[in-house]
């Protein structure tokens, strides 16, 4: 063959393949706008939809892999079905474990992990629900020592010491008899967790009812309503924020 039209073709040839891996950065990008953008107007399902179809085109992309795994975790938290919900939360997992596997000193990715297996120990029981525990609050720290600023991984620490902390005594002497127990936790500790996320992250308004919680758990019942009453004020960024600020209105009237 012609040298130069061995050339002209093989330039050709990298024209064309340089145009089509620029179209698709061009549609991943398109795609994951989209689903930022109807995610901020409440409309997490199709947001989803975006999201996965972006993934396709850049199967390791970590913002939407990320993306993909916590509105699986929302929006299964909020169907009735159990079959469904479990599907969503499977979903989380493993757009989760994808995550981590390849960016693995990722805070995004390991706090993915910590989300996602947080819904799936709901589903758990036994030793296996104990595991996991441990497992959530392992992957948060991780994300925390990478990132000390990841308000979501500080928020998950908060309600890994609340919810260890709210079990009663029978429950701490079985996990202990059966299960070998769990790492030590405290109210305290969940209120400073709480209030690390909320520093970095004024807008979240989950935390603020999380802590509110956790003072009245310590007593603090001045603190515990201030944080209720921050609620309101804060504009909605997901389709948990109303469900959010209807708990908070309830629980001001029923403290306050």
């Amino acid at each position: 063959m012609n040298f130069k039209i061995y050339h002209t073709n093989f330039l050709l040839l990298f024209y064309f393949i340089a145009l089509c891996l620029v179209s698709k950065a061009q549609d991943f990008d398109s795609l994951y706008q989209k689903g930022i953008q109807l995610e901020l107007s409440l409309n997490e399902k199709l947001a989803l939809s975006k999201f996965k179809e972006a993934q396709k085109i850049q199967p390791l992309n970590l913002p939407s892999l990320y993306k993909c795994s916590e509105l699986c975790n929302r929006i299964g938290a909020r169907e009735s079905d159990p079959v469904i919900k479990e599907h969503y939360f499977n979903s989380a997992l493993e757009y989760a474990k994808i995550a981590y596997a390849h960016f693995p000193q990722s805070d995004d990715a390991n706090v993915a992990m910590s989300m996602a297996l947080g819904r799936i120990a709901l589903t758990k029981s036994g030793r296996e629900k104990i595991v996991t525990v441990n497992e959530i609050k392992s992957y948060a720290e991780k994300a925390i020592k990478i990132n000390p600023n990841n308000f979501k991984a500080w928020h998950i620490i908060g309600k890994w010491h609340y919810e260890v902390s709210s079990l009663n005594f029978m429950e701490q002497l079985a996990v202990k008899y059966f299960y070998g127990g769990l790492p030590e936790s405290s109210f305290e500790e969940s209120i400073k967790a709480y209030e690390n996320a909320k520093s970095i992250n004024p807008n979240f308004c989950l935390n603020y009812l999380e802590l509110a919680k956790a003072y009245k758990k310590m007593n603090n019942m001045e603190k515990a309503i201030f944080n209720l009453k921050k609620i309101s004020a804060i504009p909605n960024y997901n389709e948990d924020d109303n469900r959010i600020k209807k708990e908070a209105l309830l629980l001001l009237k029923k403290w306050d």
